[in-house]
């Protein structure tokens, strides 16, 4: 490989769902981006806890948040450097990381965002430039900050002849609308598995519910689904964006009853994430022909076979991203590989019809690789 080809790229991504590390190695050479290399890292307990505790104001939450965004970088490193060494790619060959960080604030109606992250000790550690911090330039235009992947989607998975929907199923679920004709849109439509998981792993000992088993086991409660479903931002128009700062435990905890049994709750968790897609399908994509699902979510076999069947009564079929070339897991990392792309070449990541910012802008800060001894 030549040095500094200017086609290859990582992107790094953690997400809402706290399952670990999403890494992969892109070369964007051609029209449509190659796959070489992907890894995954769990989280250790300890950092897991620690990073769901930073999603609620704590104790000393400032020097704890600086020391868990060194652990979480840390662990970046290791799947950079896993991935190195799995494709057999020199660090001096890669233009750039793209890296989210770890979310564990987002507050666009406030005007900020915050990722747990340190880019420069990234940048040290692996002697690859990075680009982070992907989110705050478009809040500073007015905008949500995300969903950011939209942009991706469009440039990777639009179709000339079909309406295509992307869906993406993380601890948010978030959507983006490829039509034909006029603007792509795309928003958050609400949780996907993140209240799947904690609610699994208060009440199972699991971390997270393989594929939808527990969820299968239970019967739905229709009038704990349709008090869920009176959530404000259910409601809310686009542009709009969420995260743990509104569903979590303390949001579901006050609409239980103690005669519900633990794997129902679950089942009518797993029927809310399939709702509020299907819903936003409906009433955001008219028109649309074909769904493709990504994201963790996308490998729970119940979650999707409930997807499928409601959306069978509008005729559109429903598929992973794999048929399109990109394995569910990894759409997430390549969009930011490519937002990093973006970056470096002075083109626009967000997606003002997405997001609701004044304009389109360059994402992200830039931190150089580059030594002077």
């Amino acid at each position: 490989m030549a040095p500094n080809a200017p086609h290859l790229y990582l992107g790094i991504m953690s997400g809402t769902s706290l399952d670990g590390v999403d890494a992969v190695l892109a070369d964007f050479g051609d029209a449509t981006p190659k796959l070489i290399a992907n890894q995954h890292l769990g989280f250790d307990p300890a950092l897991r806890i620690e990073l769901l505790a930073l999603n609620q104001p704590i104790e000393n939450e400032l020097e704890r948040s600086a020391l868990a965004a060194n652990q979480l970088v840390r662990h970046y490193a290791q799947a950079v450097q896993a991935m190195l060494a799995q494709a057999r790619v020199s660090a001096k060959d890669i233009s750039a990381i793209g890296c989210h960080g770890q979310t564990v604030r987002h507050r666009p109606e406030l005007g900020y965002t915050l990722q747990l992250n340190n880019p420069a000790l990234l940048a040290e550690l692996t002697g690859i430039t990075v680009i982070a911090d992907f989110r705050s330039r478009d809040i500073a235009a007015g905008g949500q900050g995300a969903p950011l992947v939209p942009a991706f989607h469009a440039a990777a998975f639009k179709h000339v002849a079909q309406h295509r929907v992307i869906v993406n199923i993380g601890g948010i679920a978030n959507l983006t609308d490829l039509p034909l004709d006029g603007n792509i849109t795309g928003f958050d439509c609400g949780p996907g598995n993140m209240l799947l998981d904690a609610w699994c792993a208060a009440h199972s000992g699991q971390p997270y519910d393989e594929n939808g088993a527990w969820a299968a086991s239970g019967e739905v409660i229709p009038a704990l689904l349709e008090a869920l479903l009176q959530e404000p931002y259910f409601k809310q128009r686009p542009p709009k964006s969420t995260g743990r700062d509104l569903f979590h435990l303390g949001w579901l905890n006050p609409f239980l009853r103690a005669e519900y049994a633990s794997q129902d709750i679950q089942a009518t968790l797993l029927q809310l994430t399939v709702k509020t897609i299907f819903h936003a399908i409906g009433h955001y994509c008219e028109g649309t022909q074909e769904v493709f699902v990504c994201g963790g979510g996308a490998r729970n076999g119940a979650l999707m076979n409930s997807l499928r069947h409601a959306c069978a009564g509008n005729a559109i079929p429903v598929a992973l991203t794999d048929a399109l070339g990109v394995p569910a897991e990894q759409v997430e990392a390549l969009a930011f590989a490519w937002l990093a792309r973006q970056t470096l070449r002075g083109e626009a990541g967000n997606l003002p019809s997405v997001t609701g910012a004044r304009h389109p802008c360059i994402l992200g800060a830039i931190y150089p690789a580059g030594r002077i001894d």
